[in-house]
């Protein structure tokens, strides 16, 4: 058992966090409020070849083991969480395309997609149908040699960037439902594909979040994602998997800035003749917020290396839920030690209370998790301890 990063993460940490205090820290408040596009970092992404972290090394990836896959989400998102979904997305629907996609599509789209002269992002969530994904409306009827798809997506990242865009459809009424259910890899050049709007958003900003409308568009038989029908839905369970981690380390580096924010401010911050760090109050709270985040820190990385094993539902809800949970709990104590100031947009506590909420909606909602954590100690695949 060991609690240490090896020496290629710790270096891999050491290189993130000098790009993320060079590049993004300086620029996250003032372009999170005007709602510029970080052109600019996404390229420093694509020099890093961060794009390429769930695709493997013969297709020009980095393959990351799941620790430094955690590592870029914490790291980055202490800088600017909203950026990290960015490459979450992406790296989601790569694993995905790499985990199972044909030999075809494989050849066809990962090397692209490892340097970032593609980008992607994955299509799921609909106006009626979220957490209930077997209840997605979404069509494709087959028409000789193509799949004809129409339908709705809603709150889709990347998606004016993301070439090919894999969307969740149902391809038959099979009952279940999820036996009806496939993934089809949607180029962006597809007639009839439509990029609507961009959903204005409490927090999450720096990657747009649009509504997809799909009329009538076709789409080769070769796109389907691992060339068989039916397979959408266990292919999506296994990507959001490996996105519960990707969103347990943003919570913790959200967490992290946080209590770094309030430790800071506290030792400044005067009150009645002494900095108030010096208060019984204060120092409750700063410990009750380090304990939490180390906590969560360490069941996100457990969760990262059980991962290598295979499939980790229980590991994975555990980690997102529980970290996401201290993000939440961690911003609003931050924000309370800074008192007014916490409320103002000149300092970064602000900011990550509004980012917060989303590490508790986002690849399932913390109720979910909860229940998939149940289910599996019901059924006997999760055990707590060794």
């Amino acid at each position: 058992m060991d609690f240490e990063l090896n020496d290629d993460q710790r270096l891999f940490q050491r290189t993130l966090r000098e790009f993320v205090e060079k590049d993004i820290v300086p620029v996250a408040s003032e372009w999170e409020r005007s709602g510029r596009y970080p052109a600019e970092i996404v390229e420093r992404f694509r020099q890093m070849g961060l794009f390429g972290m769930t695709v493997p090394e013969e297709y020009g990836g980095l393959a990351l083991d799941r620790v430094s896959f955690a590592l870029v989400f914490e790291e980055i998102a202490r800088g600017w969480m909203g950026v990290a979904g960015i490459l979450g997305s992406h790296s989601l629907a790569t694993w995905m395309i790499a985990r199972h996609g044909t030999a075809e599509q494989r050849d066809h789209y990962l090397p692209d997609l490892a340097t970032g002269a593609r980008r992607t992002g994955i299509a799921l969530t609909e106006p009626g149908a979220g957490t209930d994904l077997q209840g997605i409306r979404t069509r494709a009827v087959r028409d000789g040699d193509e799949y004809v798809i129409d339908g709705t997506k809603t709150w889709i990242t990347n998606a004016r960037h993301a070439d090919p865009l894999p969307v969740l459809v149902k391809t038959s009424e099979e009952t279940p439902a999820h036996r009806g259910m496939s993934v089809l890899l949607v180029d962006a050049s597809s007639e009839g594909l439509t990029i609507g709007r961009d959903l204005p958003k409490l927090g999450y900003k720096g990657t747009e979040t649009c509504e997809v409308v799909l009329t009538g568009v076709r789409v080769p038989v070769s796109r389907l994602l691992g060339g068989e029908e039916g397979r959408g839905m266990q292919q999506v369970l296994s990507a959001l998997e490996l996105g519960r981690i990707n969103i347990a380390a943003r919570a913790v580096g959200v967490a992290q800035c946080a209590f770094e924010a309030a430790l800071g401010y506290s030792r400044q911050r005067q009150a009645f003749g002494q900095p108030i760090a010096d208060f019984q109050a204060v120092q409750l709270k700063l410990a009750d917020m380090a304990t939490e985040i180390q906590a969560a820190r360490l069941m996100t990385y457990w969760a990262a290396v059980r991962s290598e094993a295979g499939a980790v539902a229980s590991e994975a809800a555990m980690a997102k839920y529980f970290a996401s949970e201290v993000a939440l709990k961690t911003t609003m104590e931050a924000m309370r030690i800074h008192g007014g100031y916490g409320y103002s947009q000149e300092f970064v506590v602000e900011r990550l209370y509004r980012d917060a909420p989303l590490m508790a909606i986002g690849e399932g909602t913390n109720d979910v998790q909860r229940l998939v954590i149940a289910r599996a100690l019901i059924q006997g695949t999760a055990t707590l301890g060794w």
